[in-house]
């Protein structure tokens, strides 16, 4: 990696808390709300990872971070912590974001 062209930090809040780890995968996508019918096939998949998730449950610590980007939009990046609790003061903290501009090298 060579070096940054430009650097960007952001201020933000963290949340840390615990999901099950099986259902990270499941999410709604915009067609998923286009019609009623659509909307049951998405509550299909999500009742059938729910069902998968019961069988072999495994919590997961995660931190929900959100900031708001230069143009004033709200960013959420969500951070996978491990199977265990880091040692953490709070479950509410600061967060510091920080995006690196550059080009690839080639070789």
């Amino acid at each position: 990696m060579s070096e940054p062209v430009q650097r960007f930090v952001f201020e933000g809040k963290a949340k840390v808390g615990e999901i099950m780890g099986n259902i990270t995968a499941f999410q709604l996508k915009p067609e998923d709300l286009t019609s009623p019918l659509s909307l049951q096939m998405a509550i299909t998949r999500f009742y059938n990872e729910l069902m998968k998730m019961l069988e072999n449950p495994k919590k997961k610590f995660v931190a929900e971070v959100k900031f708001s980007d230069s143009l004033g939009n709200s960013v959420s990046v969500g951070i996978d912590l491990g199977d265990s609790l880091p040692p953490l003061p709070k479950k509410e903290l600061k967060a510091k974001v920080i995006i690196e501009l550059y080009e690839e090298e080639e070789d």
